[in-house]
């Protein structure tokens, strides 16, 4: 059996890359920067019943918050708690942005084709989230909106929005603990704000262990009252559909 700190997966999803997977409640995914400017989109439904995935305006109104970081949840639209932001050395990640568009990566940073490049070829974020989509039965009609893992956006009063250049560096981590058996889906490709005149993103490692039992003192658990109540609806779902929650 698995202690908690042996390592259950370990893989590195190169730029431009894509990745999922069907990963079971109470494991630890950590997320590691191995470059500068990493930005990973991030999807999240509920294993059993994907028509439940992530819900960014409730969980960013929950939290009062429109970015998330350690002590954040990641809501569904049922109000329960897909995963949580056990640890983070950023800060901030970005919820508000989207994923980036073959039109948008065509137009900043000119056309290419496998054809032409092969796997060097500049992806997009919607062709690969797609792509992974598809592989797990799904179809575009389940896209939804993503976190950007790695990124930082904000806005100035007028509205405005910034994307912070540099934000992530070398060696950054964050890593989410899944409280529902999840589908995740991911695409290391650019945030289509950034500004960055060359197509770069970094190499990200994806680390999974399993995760110790949510205690009653835990950062995410108490961030805020709402964080509680989307708990304890969580453990009544796994109650009644699971038949417990270890």
């Amino acid at each position: 059996m698995n202690g908690i700190n042996t390592t259950i997966v370990s893989k590195m999803i190169s730029p431009g890359g894509k990745w999922s997977s069907r990963i079971k409640r109470g494991k630890q995914i950590t997320f590691s920067a191995m470059e500068d400017g990493a930005n990973v989109s991030l999807l999240l439904y509920n294993a059993d019943d994907t028509a439940e995935r992530y819900n960014m305006p409730d969980t960013l109104k929950a939290q009062y918050t429109a970015y998330l970081t350690k002590g954040n949840v990641l809501l569904s639209d049922n109000g329960r708690v897909l995963a949580s932001i056990t640890e983070d050395s950023i800060g901030w990640h970005d919820t508000i942005s989207g994923y980036c568009t073959r039109q948008q990566i065509d137009q900043k940073y000119g056309e290419t084709t496998y054809q032409e490049l092969r796997n060097d070829w500049y992806q997009n974020g919607e062709g690969n989230l797609i792509v992974e989509l598809f592989r797990n039965g799904l179809t575009t009609s389940d896209l939804s909106p993503v976190v950007n893992l790695f990124s930082k956006v904000s806005c100035d009063d007028e509205g405005n929005t910034q994307f912070v250049q540099g934000h992530t560096k070398k060696g950054d981590k964050v890593t989410l603990r899944t409280e529902m058996d999840v589908l995740l889906v991911l695409s290391n490709t650019p945030n289509p704000l950034d500004t960055n005149k060359t197509y770069t993103t970094a190499p990200i490692e994806i680390t999974i262990t399993d995760a110790e039992p949510v205690k009653e003192d835990d950062v995410c658990l108490n961030h805020r009252p709402e964080n509680r109540r989307a708990f304890e609806n969580t453990w009544e779902y796994l109650l009644l559909s699971k038949g417990g929650i270890q």
